[in-house]
This record gives C-alpha cells, sequence and structure tokens, in this order.
C-alpha cells in the first residue's frame, strides 16, 4: 500500500527529532500543498525547494526522499531560485533518490559547484526537464544517460561555446532545447551535435516576442520605467491566442533584416569574461555572473521553466511582415485585420547573427516545428532548403550523399563510376565522374562528412630544442615548403627564421636575429633550389639563406650560410618568381622593388604604383614576368615586367582596402582580400569580377582579412584578424562547406586568424596563424585536418606571448 502523504510528513519530523534538526517549515508546506492536490484529484506534484537548504538538512530530507517512491506522490519538481548551501554532492544525492518520479529540476548551479556539473554530465539524471540556466560549461558534454529527458534549457550560459561530438546521444526523447545567450556560433558543429537527438521538435537561440501594439503601449500601470525586456516578456504573457488561419499570406523576412535587428555589438561582449587559465576544457568557473543575470525577470518564458509547453501554430506568429521591412523601432512588423504585431528578439546567441542562420538550421533539422518561438511552416521548409542549396554545401564538391569509405575503395578496384556520378546532375569539377580526381573528391567528401570537428593541434615547437629552456617562439608569418611536404619555415616577431619538419614537430634549421629585433614579415620558398629561401624584416632587411649550406653547431643543428640585399623600408612582402631569377619587395610606401637574385643586386625601384601602401605583391606562378599588386587604396593591380610596368595590364577596384592577392595554382584566377570580409575572384586575363564570396561583414576598419586556395583551386580558405574563424568556400559556386572556429583551452582565451596558408600536399588540411586578444598570451601555428575528427587528439593549448594585430604581410 502507497505511503500517504501525511505519514511522510511523520516520517520527516521524526528523523529531524533524531538529528537534531528543527523541521524546514517550507518542506512541511510543500507536502501539504501536494496533500490538497490529491485531494482534488490534480496531479500530486511534490515541490521541494532548496534555497536556503543546509547540510545539516541533508539526512531528514533523504530519508523522505527515498520512500517518495513508495508513496502517494506522482510527481517531484526540485528547485532553487536563489542561494543555497548545500553542498553539491549532497544535492545529487538528494536528487538522485527520488528516481523515476522525478520531474523537474530547476537549478542555479552556481551554488553547487564543478564536481555538481561533472557528475550530472557523466551519469545523467531521471528528470523528464532540467533548467541548468547560467550553468558554468565552456564545452557541453552530457554524456550520461537522461532517456526520460523532453526539455533542456541553458539560457544564460554564457561560458557554453561548442559541444562535444556525441553529447546529446543519450537523449533519445529530448524535445525542446533552449540556449539563449550562449557563446554558440559554429552553424557546423552544433547542427552535427543536434543530429543525434531525433525527437527534437523546438529549438531556441533567442526570443521571438510577439506583442500587440496597442497592448503594449498602454499596458496597465503606466510604469514608464519598465525596461524593454520585461516590456516585451510582459506583452508575451498577455498576448491572446492567435491563430495562424487568421494571418494574412506574408513574405517571410530575409535573413539579412534579422542580422540588421540584432546588435553586432552581441559578439564583442562575450569577449569580456575573467580569462584566468583552466585545466577543465568542460566546466569553467572563472566567470562570476552579476545579480541582474540571474534575476527572475530574465528567466525563460513559460513552457521552459516548470513543464513542457510546446508553442503551437495557433499561439505563435510567423517571423516576417507584409512588406520584409523593418519597424522604426528595430522590431519586425506584421499586420492582422486591425491588429499590429512587433517582434522583438531577446537574448541572441552569437549564432543567430551567422550569415542564413535560420534557414540552415530548418534544412538541416527535418523534424523542427518551432525555431525560436516561431513556428516553421511548408513554405518555410521550402524556402530554407532553397537558400541552404544556393549559398552551402553539405559536403565536399557538391556530393548529395555520405558514402561509405570502404565501399569507395572497392569500387576504384574495379572502375566502377562512383554513385555520386549516376545521377543527371554531373559535378563540374568531375565531368561524368571519370576525372582522375573523382575517387579522391569521393573520399574526402566521405572523410569530412564523418564528422564536423577536425584534428586541430597546436606546432609544438619552442626555445627548449635550442637548448633554452625559457625559449618560446612568437611566430609572425610562415610558407609551406613547395616541393617538400615536411618542412615549413616561419618567422618570428624577434627576427628568427625557423625551418620545421612540421610532420615530426622538430627544428631542422634555426637562424637566429641579429642586431634589433625586429619581426620577420616576408618568407619566399625558391622553387628550384629548395634549400633557399628569402626572408624580408620589417626594419628593411632582405637576406637569401641557404639551409643546406651551413656550419655545424654545438646542439647539432643547422644554421644557414646567407646574401644580403640592398634594404627595402618598412617592407611587409617579399616574393619570388617562377623561374627564381628575381623577387619583389613591398611594404609601407606606393613602390616596388625588384631585385636579382643571382647577382645580389637590387635592379630598380617602381615608384607610385598605387594612391597608398602596397601591402603584398604576388608573382604569377607560371609567368615569371607577371605579378599582382594589392593595396590599402583598394586597387588591384596586374604588371607585366616585359612592359616596364609605368602603366598596370588593368585595374580591379574593391570597396575597401586591399590587404592582399594571390594567383590561383593555374594562374586562372587573382583572389583578391579587402578589409572585413570582402573576398572576391578575379579572371587574371582581364581583371572582371568572377565570384563574389559575399562573406559577412562585421563592421570594424580593422577586421584585417587574409584568403589563400585549398586543393588546387577547388576551394578558398578566409580568416580575418578580428574573428575566430576560418571559412572554407567552393572556389567555383562561393558557396560555405564549412567554419573551423578556434578556441584556446583556457576561459575566454578566444583564438583569432592573423594568417593561414592552404597545405599544397595533403586535401582539406591547413595551417593557421592563431593569436590572442590577451596581452599574456603567445601566438601560434595550429594545424588543421578537415578530414580527420577532433576525437583524435586532445584540444589546443593556449599560453605565453602577446602577439599585436596589424595590416601588415600575407
Amino acid at each position: 500500500m502507497a505511503i500517504k502523504i501525511p505519514a511522510l510528513g511523520s516520517i520527516y519530523i521524526e528523523s529531524c527529532r533524531r538529528h537534531g534538526v528543527a523541521p524546514r517549515t517550507g518542506f512541511l508546506s510543500a507536502l501539504f500543498k501536494a496533500d490538497v492536490k490529491k485531494s482534488r484529484h490534480e496531479l500530486c506534484v511534490l515541490e521541494i525547494l532548496l534555497d536556503h537548504v543546509k547540510d545539516v538538512d541533508f539526512h531528514p530530507l533523504l530519508e523522505v526522499t527515498t520512500r517518495i517512491g513508495d508513496s502517494e506522490i506522482e510527481a517531484v519538481d526540485v528547485l532553487n531560485e536563489s542561494s543555497c548551501a548545500l553542498n553539491g554532492e549532497y544535492a545529487l544525492v538528494l536528487i538522485r533518490s527520488i528516481d523515476q518520479k522525478l520531474r523537474i529540476v530547476d537549478l542555479q548551479d552556481l551554488s553547487f559547484g564543478k564536481d555538481f556539473l561533472r557528475d550530472v554530465s557523466q551519469r545523467g539524471l531521471q528528470c523528464e526537464v532540467l533548467n541548468l540556466r547560467s550553468s558554468h560549461f565552456r564545452k557541453l558534454n552530457l554524456v550520461g544517460e537522461f532517456l526520460r529527458l523532453h526539455t533542456l534549457n541553458l539560457d544564460y550560459s554564457t561560458m557554453l561555446s561548442s559541444f562535444r561530438e556525441d553529447c546529446f546521444s543519450s537523449m533519445p526523447n529530448l524535445m525542446c532545447l533552449s540556449m539563449c545567450e550562449t557563446r554558440i556560433s559554429n552553424l557546423w558543429t552544433t547542427i552535427s551535435a543536434l543530429s543525434k537527438l531525433p525527437s527534437l521538435v523546438e529549438l531556441r537561440f533567442q526570443n521571438w516576442i510577439c506583442c500587440n501594439d496597442v497592448g503594449s503601449s498602454g499596458s496597465s500601470g503606466g510604469d514608464d520605467q519598465t525596461g524593454p525586456s520585461q516590456l516585451s516578456n510582459a506583452s508575451h504573457l498577455e498576448m491572446p491566442p492567435i491563430s495562424l488561419n487568421l494571418l494574412i499570406d506574408l513574405d517571410v523576412m530575409t535573413e539579412q533584416a534579422i542580422r540588421n535587428l540584432l546588435p553586432f555589438s552581441m559578439n564583442q561582449n562575450f569577449q569580456n569574461a575573467n580569462e584566468d587559465s583552466s585545466d577543465d576544457s568542460e566546466v569553467d568557473f572563472s566567470i562570476h555572473l552579476e545579480n541582474d543575470q540571474l534575476d527572475s525577470s530574465h528567466s525563460a518564458p513559460p513552457g521552459w521553466n516548470r513543464e513542457i509547453n510546446l508553442p503551437s501554430e495557433a499561439t505563435s506568429a510567423t517571423l516576417s511582415n507584409q512588406n520584409g521591412e523593418e519597424s522604426s523601432e528595430g522590431a519586425i512588423s506584421g499586420h492582422v485585420a486591425d491588429v499590429s504585431f512587433k517582434y522583438i528578439s531577446e537574448h541572441a546567441s552569437p549564432i543567430c547573427f551567422e550569415q542564413h542562420y535560420r534557414e540552415f538550421m530548418i534544412a538541416s533539422i527535418p523534424q523542427l516545428r518551432v525555431l525560436d518561438n516561431l513556428p516553421i511552416r511548408n513554405i518555410d521548409r521550402e524556402m530554407a532548403n532553397l537558400t541552404f542549396f544556393k549559398h552551402f554545401e553539405r559536403l565536399p564538391y557538391r556530393r548529395s550523399d555520405k558514402e561509405n569509405v570502404v565501399s569507395i575503395l572497392q569500387k576504384r578496384e574495379i572502375r566502377a563510376i562512383p554513385s555520386s556520378f549516376r545521377t543527371q546532375k554531373q559535378m563540374p569539377m568531375d565531368p561524368v565522374g571519370k576525372s582522375q580526381h573523382s575517387y579522391a573528391r569521393s573520399l574526402c567528401a566521405a572523410k569530412m562528412g564523418s564528422s564536423a570537428w577536425p584534428y586541430m593541434h597546436s606546432l609544438s615547437i619552442s626555445g627548449n630544442d635550442l637548448g633554452d629552456e625559457n625559449g618560446s617562439f612568437r611566430p609572425r608569418q610562415f610558407e609551406y615548403h613547395p616541393t617538400n611536404s615536411s618542412l615549413m619555415v616561419f618567422g618570428t616577431l624577434d627576427g628568427e627564421v625557423v625551418v620545421v619538419n612540421h610532420e615530426k614537430q622538430k627544428i631542422v634549421s634555426y637562424i637566429p636575429s641579429f642586431g634589433t629585433m625586429n619581426s620577420v614579415l616576408g618568407l619566399c620558398w625558391l622553387k628550384h633550389f629548395p634549400s633557399r629561401l628569402i626572408a624580408g624584416s620589417d626594419n628593411g632587411s632582405l637576406k637569401l639563406y641557404d639551409i643546406q649550406h651551413f656550419p655545424s653547431t654545438s646542439n647539432g643543428l643547422r644554421t644557414a650560410s646567407s646574401v644580403t640585399f640592398d634594404e627595402f623600408d618598412q617592407l611587409t612582402s617579399v616574393h619570388v618568381n617562377s623561374t627564381d631569377e628575381l623577387f619583389l619587395a613591398s611594404g609601407y610606401s606606393k613602390n616596388v622593388a625588384l631585385y636579382d637574385i643571382n647577382s645580389g643586386r637590387r635592379l630598380q625601384v617602381f615608384t607610385d604604383m598605387h594612391q597608398e601602401h602596397i601591402n603584398v605583391v604576388k608573382f604569377s606562378n607560371r609567368s615569371p614576368s607577371i605579378f599582382a599588386t594589392s593595396s590599402f587604396d583598394q586597387d588591384i593591380k596586374m604588371w607585366d615586367l616585359r612592359q616596364k610596368p609605368i602603366r598596370p595590364c588593368y585595374t580591379a577596384t574593391s570597396s575597401k582596402g586591399n590587404v592582399m592577392v594571390c594567383f590561383s595554382p593555374d594562374d586562372h584566377y587573382l583572389l583578391a582580400s579587402a578589409v572585413d570580409n570582402e573576398v572576391k575572384q578575379l579572371l587574371a586575363a582581364d581583371g572582371s569580377l568572377h565570384l563574389d564570396f559575399q562573406i559577412p561583414a562585421t563592421g570594424s576598419s580593422q577586421n584585417y582579412t587574409r584568403s589563400y586556395y585549398l586543393n588546387g583551386k577547388d576551394y578558398i580558405i578566409s580568416g580575418s584578424c578580428d574573428e575566430h574563424v576560418v571559412r572554407v568556400c567552393c572556389a567555383q559556386t562561393g558557396r560555405r562547406l564549412r567554419d573551423i572556429s578556434l578556441e584556446g583551452k583556457a576561459s575566454g582565451s578566444s583564438m583569432f586568424v592573423q594568417s593561414l596558408r592552404g597545405d599544397p600536399f595533403r586535401p582539406f588540411n591547413m595551417s593557421i596563424l592563431a593569436a590572442y586578444t590577451r596581452p599574456s598570451s603567445k601566438s601560434e601555428i595550429v594545424k588543421v585536418n578537415l578530414l580527420a575528427s577532433s576525437e583524435c587528439n586532445k584540444e589546443s593549448s593556449s599560453g605565453g606571448s602577446s602577439f599585436p594585430f596589424n595590416s601588415m604581410g600575407g
């Protein structure tokens, strides 16, 4: 026979007497309320409030919770709305003792500590609704069993920036997930993690609140001091149900209009957290949230706090207006009959600022019914699929389906045409599927499709290899070797040049800085003399090093013999022509200098080639006399040495200052990168526009963008010094294939892109020169393999020295 609720009260009082503890009136009151619900034939729910509960209260409460399974109580909600002195381990024991009758767990985890979160993550909970608002997860890793969970709320977890690959794999029944005001930003890793949720129908990264213009302007009380958040929440609660059948046919609002409504500075606000280092990559307690962040006015709307209440098409409005226009107050307006509605976004996570965010989510999660409080109609899904196909690639080389690697290898052995090409839609990159590259490209697509988390690790090279215990390099520029797949050279802020075997992570040759310390901004290998390279520093120093002819050193490392050229003041770039006879130098001037490598002489200085300084100069890959210059005067110019470069062959103009330019490997195209993500591909023959990659701008005039080719000329990679993302785009269509997010191991240590290069020998491999905003942090070269999963390695580490941001060099 089930234990009566009054009997539970008696058990509790008697246990308190034995333990010498005064009974908590709040708990006795909760038992009384549950008994009243039972008498009224309502759902008999016991609410256990942990506020102000202390460790001495633990044992009497535990005696009751362990007997709830045999009692009349049908469900238990465990709540924590303010401070709690209860030990986190005790709180977990109480919660787990309730077992199958546990319904809602609503906690502010600030009181319970890191071990509490780790235990919940690893072992799971048997509740139906889990609210962990303002939690300290950095990388979500909920691998424990959450088999009964249907609603998960992680709102205001301002440290949460990414997911472990399998973090949702044990939540088969999760229907509602909310992550407003987190730091989640990567579309690809987010979708890959969410794909493990077969029952997910409602997702939220921001609150689109629908309110009535008349109701909001004449709200009861007339309190003019009501803040925007409180006003929109109140309007949302008072809004009468609206049937979508009454809505007129509204055009879906464009993604760009949504972006315009959200303050861009939101992206930067997340960087203000305390940045002390942490050894725990999943849970971080270094941030101290202000009280107003935990205020109840910031809680999620009904349906998320206490019980599941899926918004339906009868209670939500569409994210659109008749003309697709914004209202003057920064909200979206719509009209139904004589009623005017306004839609206001609140607590948006950075992912909401991503281009085509809504369409990406809808197209990638077919079962999703509600996104950001707004229902998804059939027409929304159709438009989302069209937008996705236009702007994104699911797999490399436009493969439509994931293939098994073993199957591809078997087809290669029997010379079968890959299944990807047995459709009428032939891929332009592989006509009729018979290209010599078709199998390699199919393998790349299969490997990239297996994981959205690429294998990333820092190039572990330090001064310890030279016998300097305290030495650490500060890379400023780097280049892959053109013929030896294992070699790379990097120059440092201290004027050193270091040749490394990046596969074995060992130093091959070390060239110390001579004289005053100067940053090495220009590096270029010779193609026909693979042991030689040109290095240029910002003080104008120019040297040719030969790492093959070197004197011996005491530690066995190679140094290099050198040839010194005439200085080029304020140098930022050097480049050698295709025959290794000449090289060019540019810098903070309007001039370009031409040098003869064999004689060691400067042949000529071409003056006033641009109206402002020339940041980068590049020879073509095949013609020894053709070169291009990029300048902050917004022009890209093509030149020919045979015509005595007085006039350019042509000029192509950008809307902002050009940071760099480079030729495609076959010299068919120029890839031009201007400030703040203006990346365009030009026809090398005449400079006409071939492709605009339409990467969203940030609005920063200091966001210096650099782009290079990847996999020959199939893809491009682009990164900027104010952003922690490298974008991979198809060089034929401009469609985004993947974003690579950089994140340091320590709290708040986001990494930003200073430079990058595609690996010339390995498809979908690259290296990124990553920098930090923290003055105490060092820069580092991060190697990325998109064809391997991050499960193969540990997170990249962070550490040491400062690294200035500037526009110099490639």
